[in-house]
């Protein structure tokens, strides 16, 4: 535990520090509450002013905190639980950076919003390769490098207005090939499901974000809105990872023994 949160709060610490210098001031990011389609309610403090987009974020912490405490299973080794636990950290990290984000809506937190995107998609394919590597020809410095990498692949947003998402879509684009590929080397029928699962959960976080002002008028989506399903969607795409990435080895392993 100790390890993993070590490897979540440095980079972290770091994003944050840097995110609050002026070297991001050139970033495209909306900082008014008008990106949103969820009406403010007034009265409410500034941390609730969207209840429904600022509670969602607790889902999040939840959902990591699930996955972080879960006892470790008989055949998860260390380093297996060291994934776990590294990715359940950025989940629970990553609720209150969304929540200061909608709080304050300020540039630093709107940077910082957008970074933890690309550290946690990469995590994917690093879990993906300590899967397929195993344990004796795994090495910490590979995962370090993914990690190096993804947070300096956010100077892309300093190059071009749509450089985010330019880079955010190719670790999208990466981890959905990983986990093809290791699924089609180990898996099975209920791997399988994990995996369509999380790519349709994917799916849903970006479409349900995109069109999250043309939902908003209808009336179904004009509290509930397409933003606030895209961070169920979100989620669930944490979720369903977590399945398929603990899973997978268990499967592995069986295979070995058949």
């Amino acid at each position: 535990m100790k390890a993993a949160l070590l490897h979540v709060s440095v980079p972290f610490v770091l994003c944050v520090a840097w995110a609050n210098t002026s070297l991001f001031d050139g970033v495209q990011v909306d900082l008014s509450c008008g990106h949103y389609a969820e009406p403010l309610v007034a009265g409410l403090p500034g941390f609730l002013a969207m209840p429904c987009n600022c509670l969602v974020n607790l889902a999040y912490i939840s959902m990591g905190l699930y996955w972080l405490l879960r006892p470790s299973g008989v055949q998860e080794t260390r380093t297996s639980r060291y994934m776990r636990e590294v990715f359940a950290l950025m989940a629970v990290l990553y609720g209150p950076v969304q929540w200061a984000r909608l709080a304050l809506l300020r540039r630093a937190p709107a940077v910082l919003d957008q970074w933890p995107h690309l550290t946690i998609f990469t995590w994917v394919p690093v879990w993906i390769g300590f899967i397929e590597r195993g344990p004796a020809k795994w090495s910490g410095l590979h995962a370090a490098a993914h990690e190096v990498a993804s947070i300096l692949s956010y100077g892309l947003a300093l190059a071009h207005e749509r450089g985010f998402e330019l880079a955010l879509g190719c670790h999208v684009a990466l981890a959905v090939y990983k986990g093809v590929r290791v699924q089609m080397a180990h898996g099975d029928g209920r791997t399988r499901r994990y995996l369509l699962l999380a790519v349709l959960s994917c799916a849903g976080f970006v479409v349900l974000k995109l069109l999250d002002h043309w939902l908003a008028r209808y009336r179904l989506f004009q509290r509930l809105t397409g933003h606030f399903w895209s961070k169920v969607c979100d989620v669930l795409q944490f979720h369903f990872s977590f399945c398929f990435l603990t899973t997978l080895p268990q499967r592995k392993t069986a295979a070995r023994q058949e």
